[in-house]
Order: structure tokens, then C-alpha cells, then sequence
């Protein structure tokens, strides 16, 4: 059986998650029945997924049975769906107690729940619901498979709560977090922390993925003025007794102070941790010179550019790829260099040093400790890490019908990265050719197509037409010309050479031809 309250409340803003502890106290507003209509205070959960600047209508279910939802409500025969189309969507009141909070919501999910309000049961301040110290007591516990939202709510709105139940009162209610909206029709601010690392399977392709995805939009919003876009890099430092080990010295630089996790997850093979660390550096300067020159939005061609055609995969990682893509985009590699410094110097370095002060949470941001983060107005987004999904989090920082044109139409996206720097893209100028191409998602390298011929290469660095059409060109005085065709067109993976034996060869006939 199930005693339940339908309360009409709004709560502004109290599920906007965080990645760790905060200490951010939040607002329940409880609108019926009469007695309890007020302000509250309320904390949220550190994971789940709220509605980033949207809202919520639905009803509170308190269960009779399981009150602590630290068992699986199948047990009792409760669920809490609907069997009618159009019902509200259920917000499930537990007690404190017995269990870990994550424990309570994932059982309150798996029974249907929209959301999840814990009521304490000690006389204390409000404080944040935390992920992780489930993650202390099981590693294996998967986090990211709670996708509703919840927070902590005091025992004297849960006694208020259940006594308006054994009441009989039956109101609706309504979550809100339109209050993560701090900067109204002013700049958006927000910041990305991330990894160069590739190698750490699909939570590193779904991060490249929405970099590649994300570009256009981000670029366009920066180009306007309408955000201002940082990115941040997680370091951690090694323990002094440490410093001189094999473990640290291959994971760390700066004799220890700035570290990342081995990439293969062991120490006998492929890259480093250290190199990870160096790559993070690269990235960080290239951001810091780019915007000295106004052109922040450049860090995005660099970590989607050497992101394709420098991974770890293809050995290409170290930093003599990065300087490739760095001149490509027209950057100061001297000011790059100057940057990155010496990562065997025995003392702190300044950017690195920085990026783990901004690390430690203030305000109303916790702190950084999990890959990929996304901060926006000093908020943890909890959301998916989706082009989409992002885009509507952001533009939540705008008053309706002052909100950018992209907010509304996603194809109003125009970087026009073509026009600097070929936007980093291979070129043949003398013959006015170019792998640029500026698309929704942001700039594309790809071989162009001419005269209905493919050109093939990494439309970064290199870029030819197929060797029967550089045939046919050095063919083309001949009273007939002379086309090798075949099942396939010979690409880039024939080696200089080879192209030079074979172009020396019909050079030689065609020579002889002409004698004739």
C-alpha cells in the first residue's frame, strides 16, 4: 500500500547537481495545501540528471512499506508508473537512514520515480547528497545509471510532509531549475575540464565526440559574445615519499607535482601518464596564446585537429604532431613553447599550478574530480553530454526572446573558420584548392571533390588526386591520350617512391612517343 501526498510546491533550482560535496543550500517552495505553502530549505544530490533551466510537474508518493527505499520496491509489489497516458510523473519522499542516499534513489528510479526527496531524520544543517560514498563501499557501483534527480530535504519538512499525508491532502507539485540561470541577459560563462588522454574507451570517444559535435556552436556563441568559454585540466600531485619511484616518474612531471592516470592503465607499454600531462599543457597554452591574439575559439580547432590526426592509436601523440597542428592554425609556436616549459624543472609551473587551485570548488561550484566536467555559471551541468543538450543549458542564461538566434535555430550556425588560416585544413593555393569546409558542427578537414574527382588524404596535412587523373594531366599534349583506369584509384598509401618510379616510367614513354 502507498500513502500518498500530491504537495504543490516549487523547488527552485534545489536539484541542480554537483560533481562533489556542496555545501549550497537551496529552495522548496511548497504552494498547497494551505498550511505547509512557504519557502524551504533543501540540498542536492551530486548525481542524477535534473532539467538544466527547465522544470518539473509531478506528485510525491510516501510509501507505507520500505520507507527507507533501501530495498527494491518489487519486493512490497510497489511501482510507482502510471497505467494511464497523461499521468504525472511521481516524485518519491524516503527517509534518511539504513542505506547509502544513491541506494534510496536508484530503488526509487527502478520503481518508476521521477525524482527522489530524502527526509532527514537528525535535527542538523542541510548538506549535499553524496555519490560518493557509495563509490567508497563498492567500486563497482555505477553511478551514471541514476538518471533522475533528488535532494535532501530537513526532518521537520518530512514530519510536516507525512503528517499532511495521514491528512489526506492531495496536491501537485512542481520542481524548478530556472534559478541555475544566474546571469540573465548577460555573457554565459562556462567551463569544460577534459583530457587529451584517447585511449580510455568509449567515455573517451563520447568526449571527442562532442567536442567534434560541439565546435560550431561554441565557436559561433564565442565569436559573438554571447559566452566565454574556458577550458580545465585535472592534474594530481604525487606523494613526496614517492617522487623519486617508477610509478611517479613516468606519470608525473615537474618532479612530481603535476600527474595523470597511465593511459593503458599499466607502465610497460605505450604512453605515459607524463606524456598525457605534457599534451594537457600543450592544450592549455594553445588556449591561453589563441586568446591573446582574440581568437580563443582556436582551441577548439586544435583539440578536434590533433584529436583526428594525432592519436595514440596511430603513435602520433607526442608534441611534434601538436606543433604541426599549432602552425597550421597560424599560433606562435615560440609563444606555445615558452608556455610549456620545462617539465623537468624541480618547482611549480604557473598554468599547472593554477589549474589545480581551480580545481578546489567556491561559491556554489564543488570541486573537480571527475573526467569530463562541464561548469556553466559556476554550476555543475548534470546533464547528457550531448550538442543538444548542452546548447539548451547555455541558453537558458538568456531571457526568452533575448536568447542568441542559435538558441532557436541550429542551423544559424556560421563560424566561417575558413577564412583564417584555412581554418588549420591542407591547401593547394597556386591552385586555389582547399580540405576547408565550415559546417553546422564547426570547420571540417576533408580532400575536396573537383570536377567530380575525389581527392584523398587526411584533408589535414595532405590531400592528391588519384594517380590515373595525375596521369591523364601529364598525358594531356597527347593526340589520344593514355587513361589508367583500374577496380581501384592508387591513394596515399603508396609511397613516394613508388609515385616517382611510376611517373618517370610513362614520362619516358611518353618521350619516346613524341620522337615517333
Amino acid at each position: 500500500m502507498l500513502r500518498l501526498l500530491i504537495i504543490g510546491a516549487a523547488i527552485l533550482g534545489c536539484c541542480h547537481g554537483q560533481s562533489e560535496v556542496s555545501r549550497r543550500k537551496s529552495r522548496l517552495r511548497v504552494m498547497s495545501p494551505p498550511e505547509l505553502e512557504g519557502a524551504y530549505g533543501c540540498a542536492s544530490a551530486d548525481f542524477g540528471f535534473p532539467q538544466h533551466g527547465g522544470s518539473m510537474t509531478g506528485v510525491v508518493v510516501y510509501p507505507r512499506y520500505n520507507g527507507q527505499a533501501c530495498s527494491n520496491f518489487d519486493e512490497y509489489g510497489i511501482s510507482l508508473r502510471s497505467r494511464r497516458a497523461g499521468a504525472l510523473p511521481v516524485f518519491l519522499l524516503v527517509d534518511r537512514g539504513d542505506c547509502f542516499f544513491a541506494t534510496k534513489v536508484r530503488n526509487g528510479q527502478k520503481a518508476g520515480a521521477a525524482a527522489v526527496l530524502v527526509a532527514n531524520t537528525k535535527s542538523e544543517p542541510l548538506f549535499a547528497i553524496e555519490g560518493a560514498e557509495s563509490r567508497s563501499a563498492n567500486k563497482t557501483d555505477d553511478l551514471p545509471d541514476i538518471t533522475i534527480p533528488s535532494a535532501l530535504i530537513t526532518r521537520s519538512l518530512g514530519d510536516s510532509l507525512k503528517k499532511a499525508i495521514d491528512n489526506g491532502n492531495l496536491v501537485t507539485i512542481n520542481l524548478d531549475w530556472m534559478e541555475s540561470r544566474p546571469y540573465p541577459d548577460e555573457r554565459a560563462e562556462y567551463e569544460f575540464w577534459t583530457n587529451s588522454n584517447d585511449e580510455c574507451g568509449p567515455k573517451c570517444d563520447d568526449q571527442v565526440d562532442f567536442l567534434k559535435r560541439f565546435k560550431g556552436v561554441a565557436q559561433t556563441l564565442e565569436k559573438k559574445g554571447y559566452t566565454q568559454f574556458t577550458p580545465h585540466y585535472i592534474t594530481w600531485y604525487c606523494l613526496e615519499s614517492f617522487v623519486l619511484s617508477k610509478q611517479c616518474r613516468s606519470q608525473c612531471i615537474n618532479h612530481g607535482r603535476y600527474c595523470a592516470q597511465d593511459p593503458e592503465q599499466g607502465f610497460s607499454k605505450g604512453y605515459d601518464g607524463r606524456d598525457v600531462v605534457i599534451q594537457n599543457l600543450y592544450q592549455i597554452c594553445v588556449f591561453k596564446v589563441a586568446k591573446k591574439t582574440g581568437k580563443p575559439w582556436l582551441w577548439w580547432d586544435y583539440v578536434t585537429h590533433f584529436a583526428t590526426t594525432c592519436p595514440m592509436k596511430k603513435k602520433m601523440y607526442p608534441h611534434e604532431c601538436a606543433s604541426r597542428v599549432i602552425r597550421s592554425l597560424g599560433l606562435s609556436q615560440k609563444a606555445v613553447d615558452m608556455c610549456v616549459g620545462d617539465p623537468d624543472a624541480d618547482k611549480d609551473h604557473p598554468v599547472l599550478k593554477a589549474e589545480q587551485d581551480a580545481q578546489i570548488g567556491k561559491g556554489t561550484r564543488s570541486d573537480v574530480t571527475m573526467l569530463p566536467t562541464l561548469v556553466i555559471n559556476n554550476r555543475q551541468y548534470r546533464g547528457k553530454l550531448e550538442k543538444g543538450a548542452v546548447l539548451r543549458a547555455l541558453c537558458t542564461s538568456f531571457q526568452e526572446n533575448n536568447e542568441p538566434s542559435v538558441c532557436s535555430n541550429e542551423e544559424d550556425i556560421q563560424t566561417n573558420q575558413c577564412l583564417d588560416n584555412n581554418g588549420g585544413c591542407w591547401q593547394d593555393m597556386a591552385a586555389n584548392v582547399t580540405a576547408c569546409k565550415d559546417t553546422s558542427t564547426g570547420t571540417v578537414c576533408e580532400c575536396p571533390v573537383l570536377q567530380g574527382v575525389k581527392y584523398i588524404g587526411d584533408g589535414y596535412n595532405h590531400c592528391e588526386a588519384p594517380m590515373y587523373v595525375q596521369i591523364e594531366t601529364i598525358n594531356q599534349d597527347w593526340p589520344q591520350p593514355i587513361k589508367i583506369r583500374n577496380t581501384y584509384t592508387y591513394s596515399s598509401y603508396l609511397t613516394e617512391v613508388v609515385h616517382k618510379a611510376i611517373y618517370n616510367l610513362f614520362s619516358g614513354i611518353f618521350a619516346a612517343h613524341k620522337v615517333f
